[in-house]
């Protein structure tokens, strides 16, 4: 009995070790030129998406004069808006973004990124 337990770790164990060590296999039949685009393609990810969190994005969008039709825009970039008509009053950032009003929404974000702590700059 001993002797099958014993068996069956060292088996599993190299079945383990085979499948960590063993390179990706190669398809011999393509040419080097389509095993290349078979890669895929590095995407350039947006300025705003490579900023950080949405709490450092929101705190960046203070920059920006208040009021402003620009410091609006900045929040829509962070969080989409998806206006809804009579839509209940904000209990947290993220549902500014179903204020229909863009005053209003605007009121709402700085309302809530004023309360927000202040991070600390890295």
């Amino acid at each position: 009995m001993r002797m099958i337990l014993a068996l069956a770790a060292v088996m599993y164990s190299a079945a383990a070790l085979a499948q960590s060590s063993a390179p990706p296999a190669a398809d011999v039949h393509k040419p080097a030129a389509a095993a290349k685009s078979a890669r895929p393609a590095k995407t350039n990810k947006t300025k705003t998406a490579a900023k950080g969190s949405i709490a450092a994005r929101l705190e960046a969008c203070q920059d920006i004069d208040d009021g402003t039709k620009g410091r609006l825009d900045c929040y829509d970039e962070v969080i989409k808006p998806t206006p809804k008509p009579n839509a209940p009053e904000a209990k947290t950032v993220m549902e500014c973004k179903y204020t229909k009003e863009e005053d209003e929404r605007l009121a709402c974000y700085n309302g809530f990124v004023d309360m927000m702590p202040k991070l600390p700059k890295s």
